[in-house]
């Protein structure tokens, strides 16, 4: 807490010292989306560099004052939550005053600025995320208030603020649809081939989802697979689970597990499993693009095999979702396709 507050108290002196001297303040923040202030190394993931370009809030700019107004604002609300011990979601914030934020993406672009300007991670900010991931499968722990909670019986909220982590699970599988994640419970995948965790993002995961993980991680180091459409957006998802994100590389030592195993469903999986050409979807220009984009990324030259797979993608041009599979049998997902991959390999 004394750091949080050490850090806003010295961005303010910079703003008072400033205006003493006559001149406009300004806040100084890396610049997050640019792909020249990222490295990837192996045991991280897509990181910040040390010195990395930035952007200036300038507060006599018509077009940054709002958002250095809004930084203060919000840095103040920080302070506040910070000396009195008690915490706001980021929707809380936005309704303190709608009309003056405009957004709840404005909020939370903000929020992500204040965290990578004074280098200190966001839920250290006192600043809460309501969480759209669920886990379920063989773990239980104890929520701050002292509940246990048994994740066997059924899918919970993913919550990172959790003690005790207990679970005998071999490994864990991340999904990315909750409708694939559903019918694995339905099918009582958790129990029936081995004691496992399963957790869904309900697609790109949020950043509760992204902790939980990690956490999972560190406390077990077991096994981490995912199961992603084989799509470039199922890719992506992927990629931001094992190696980050672009406007979160300030974090990542503590989101990514590079570790994460990229289980299926991979485009050499359709032809290996003769999937009927008209089960697959033709790619969009949109597709052809978000592909051609991450093909272009660090990370692919360091793993020949995912680059081996994304080719073979490109040239077909077609992408299927893990439903395909139904194609084949109703349960193949969860009777054939899952077990045989983690029993025999085929990941990569």
């Amino acid at each position: 807490s004394s750091e949080v507050l050490e850090a806003i108290e010295n961005v303010i002196l910079n703003v008072l010292t400033s205006l003493g001297k006559q001149k406009a303040p300004v806040l100084t923040v890396a610049n997050r989306s640019d792909w020249r202030n990222i490295e990837f190394k192996d045991s991280v993931g897509l990181q910040m560099i040390p010195c990395c370009t930035i952007k200036k809030i300038r507060s006599d700019c018509s077009t940054s004052a709002p958002k250095f107004a809004l930084m203060l604002k919000i840095l103040s609300m920080i302070y506040k939550m910070v000396q009195s011990n008690t915490y706001a979601t980021k929707r809380d914030i936005y309704y303190t005053d709608t009309l003056l934020f405009g957004s709840q993406s404005i909020v939370d672009n903000i929020i992500n600025d204040i965290s990578c300007m004074l280098k200190i991670p966001r839920r250290s900010l006192h600043i809460l995320s309501t969480s759209k991931g669920s886990v379920a499968g063989n773990l239980s722990y104890t929520e701050e208030d002292g509940t246990k909670v048994n994740c066997t019986c059924s899918a919970t909220v993913c919550i990172i603020n959790s003690n005790n982590l207990i679970s005998h699970a071999k490994f864990i599988l991340i999904v990315e649809k909750d409708a694939t994640f559903q019918r694995l419970l339905d099918d009582d995948f958790c129990n029936k081939l081995t004691p496992c965790i399963m957790i869904t993002g309900r697609g790109v995961p949020d950043l509760n989802t992204r902790l939980l993980v990690r956490k999972l991680w560190d406390t077990f180091q077991i096994p981490i697979f995912t199961l992603m459409d084989a799509d470039p957006h199922g890719i992506e998802i992927m990629c931001v689970y094992k190696y980050g994100s672009v406007s979160m590389s300030f974090e990542a030592h503590h989101l990514t597990v590079p570790s994460i195993k990229w289980l299926g469903l991979l485009p050499s999986d359709l032809k290996r499993l003769n999937i009927c050409k008209d089960a697959l979807i033709p790619f969009t220009k949109q597709d052809q693009k978000k592909l051609a984009s991450i093909q272009k990324r660090p990370y692919v030259a360091h793993q020949p095999v995912l680059k081996r797979e994304l080719e073979i993608m490109a040239a077909s041009k077609m992408k299927a979702e893990i439903q395909v599979l139904t194609s084949l049998s109703s349960d193949y997902l969860s009777r054939v396709y899952l077990p045989n991959k983690l029993q025999f390999g085929g990941w990569i």
